[in-house]
């Protein structure tokens, strides 16, 4: 990761275009108002993480360009946190603790998700989305949010890598049922 840093990106405007898709589909209303994702600061971190989460997951089995965008994505998702972070008054030694607790809540995510989502469990899944997304609590939304996350995983799976990388990504409207 580190090295990362110091490589020369070659896809700054198509990883920042996939990015805002990313976070504009994370902040549908319907998560919020409708599903009982907490509106809050880490309910919104949550929500781009579950996201990113599910496009890196399907960029992950794509060529080295594919990944080395994935790090891109991950690596412009944390500096979109740590400016977050500074703006609502976090001091210079308080922000690389709390992005590097966000990166392991981001990793335990990804693990999870991944986990469920390739052995098809939906059980698994919906535990992961009440642990990560609702605190453990249960809400009415759960369900609708794991059908959603099934079938965004399935939509992001037919669209082509390339496109992808080269800045295009679609979303369904989180809404729409079976």
């Amino acid at each position: 990761m580190i090295l990362s840093l110091f490589r020369r990106k070659k896809n700054t405007g198509a990883v920042r275009d996939v990015y805002v898709r990313v976070v504009s589909q994370a902040r549908q209303n319907v998560f919020y108002a409708r599903w009982s994702v907490p509106d809050s600061v880490t309910g919104r971190f949550d929500m781009i993480s579950l996201h990113l989460c599910l496009v890196m997951r399907h960029l992950k089995g794509g060529p080295e360009e594919a990944r080395e965008f994935s790090q891109d994505l991950f690596d412009l998702f944390f500096k979109d946190m740590d400016r977050s972070l500074r703006e609502m008054g976090a001091g210079d030694m308080a922000v690389p603790k709390r992005i590097q607790k966000m990166g392991e809540l981001f990793y335990g995510m990804l693990a999870s998700l991944d986990g469920a989502l390739t052995n098809g469990d939906s059980a698994a899944l919906r535990a992961t989305l009440s642990r990560n997304i609702y605190n453990g609590e249960d809400v009415s939304g759960l369900e609708e949010l794991t059908r959603y996350v099934e079938r965004t995983m399935a939509m992001l799976q037919k669209q082509e890598i390339a496109q992808i990388v080269s800045g295009k990504i679609h979303f369904d409207a989180p809404d729409i049922q079976e």
